[in-house]
């Protein structure tokens, strides 16, 4: 299994609509081969130092059964898709993929 962290910096103002957009596309990345799971996330104020808490930042928590189904997942038609639906509102991502130690 591998886990996916994926820091997805959208313009300020547009989380909202960031997430609605990759809501819709959930459904199908949950049917994909290999999908354990695909959930977005975004910082809870917990008190906990040295938190760093970042209102346009939503971060992407996955799992996959290997590579190849992560892999496959990133060239799917949907995936590309999403990306082209969301390249206004997001200004950088940075993804960490991991493996349990």
């Amino acid at each position: 299994m591998v886990h996916v962290i994926a820091e997805v910096r959208v313009k300020h103002g547009n989380v909202d609509e960031f997430i609605k957009i990759f809501k819709e596309n959930v459904p199908l990345v949950r049917a994909e081969k290999g999908c354990i799971q695909y959930v977005p996330t975004v910082d809870v104020n917990a008190d906990l130092p040295p938190q760093i808490m970042d209102e346009n930042v939503v971060t992407i928590v996955e799992a996959w059964e290997g590579l190849e189904d992560l892999r496959a997942h990133l060239a799917s038609p949907h995936m590309l898709a999403y990306r082209e639906k969301v390249s206004g509102v997001v200004e950088n991502v940075t993804i960490r993929v991991l493996r349990e130690a």
